[in-house]
């Protein structure tokens, strides 16, 4: 059976995809790595609204590793439909439209216009850093407000080639870890996807400022000693969990997943070709989840604890906000 085709999704092509797979909105949101509140939209507006294009490339990347009896029932759901254009009353989704998937309290963040990820502003200003809480200026940037998830790296696999990472069936991950952070990938791995969305790792100092403010707390959520609070090996979960889980243990800034699920990759060399890591792990007992603590690895190295998220500087995310209007 050929794969079907879709050159330019609208809502109406979402609608049938969704309902090929028998998911719920929430489910089908999920998988894509999008708001529920998107999905919805879109199928209301049907063919009179088109997603951005990284959903447009999310969407394909599904339909192409669907199995073919969710392709067969797409096909009768869409008909000819499969090879569409938008018809000039058509609108484009907006890029900034999507709604954010954290409270309308947070008033720092942005979608990045690149890989559609939600990032959080840190302001500049001087953080007390370290396990001696020394005051360290940095300029104002933004951080993903969630680690990589397996649904964004398969983005980035569907737009360059990059290799899959180990685990992944046919360049896809298991459909029920869409959600949770990317892992058995190298820092090289991680790099290469920061610079296919125009972003770059984090320093280690904006990594630990982005995690604990800047009033020198131990922990994102304060000095209190809460395993619970996040995926370590005292919380007993035994794997990573969806980003959005711990909610409770969140930083000043928003921040999700800074302490515990998988240590995250920085772009701080420690000595040549070894990157320093941060956050701890599900793997990690509770003493070594504090953002101060040191930790490195070599670039080449990779395991099923380890992940990344990215930054960039606030004036690089002004002007490609201008840039992509």
């Amino acid at each position: 059976m050929t794969t079907p085709t879709i050159k330019i999704w609208s809502g109406r092509e979402v609608r049938a995809l969704r309902e090929a797979k028998r998911m719920s909105i929430r489910a089908f949101a999920a998988h894509l790595g999008v708001s529920e509140r998107m999905v919805s939209k879109w199928e209301k507006n049907g063919k009179d609204i088109h997603p951005r294009p990284v959903n447009q490339q999310a969407l394909d990347t599904s339909l192409a590793a669907s199995s073919a009896d969710v392709q067969a029932r797409f096909e009768s759901l869409v008909g000819p439909m499969a090879t569409n254009q938008p018809t000039d009353s058509a609108r484009e989704e907006q890029a900034g439209s999507e709604p954010a998937p954290l409270p309308t309290d947070e008033p720092h963040q942005l979608r990045h216009p690149v890989d559609g990820k939600l990032m959080a502003l840190v302001e500049a200003g001087v953080y007390l850093a370290g396990d001696s809480d020394e005051p360290v200026f940095l300029p104002a940037f933004y951080i993903d407000v969630f680690p990589t998830t397996n649904a964004d790296y398969s983005r980035f696999i569907a737009a360059t080639g990059h290799p899959a990472p180990e685990g992944w069936q046919d360049g896809n991950p298991p459909a029920d870890l869409n959600d949770h952070p990317v892992v058995f990938v190298t820092w090289k791995d991680a790099a290469a996807y920061a610079s296919w969305s125009a972003k770059s790792l984090p320093t280690s100092q904006q990594w630990e400022k982005a995690a604990r403010g800047t009033r020198g707390d131990v922990y994102p959520w304060g000095s209190q000693r809460t395993p619970a609070k996040c995926n370590v090996r005292e919380s007993g979960m035994g794997a990573t969990t969806p980003v959005n889980r711990y909610h409770s243990g969140v930083s000043p800034y928003g921040i999700y997943d800074m302490c515990g699920n998988t240590w995250e990759w920085c772009s701080t060399e420690s000595e040549p070709d070894r990157y320093e890591l941060k956050g701890s792990a599900f793997t990690s007992p509770f003493m070594r989840a504090a953002p101060a603590i040191f930790n490195d690895a070599s670039s080449e190295m990779l395991d099923d604890d380890t992940g990344f998220r990215c930054a960039t500087p606030a004036d690089t995310m002004q002007a490609l906000l201008k840039i992509n209007g």
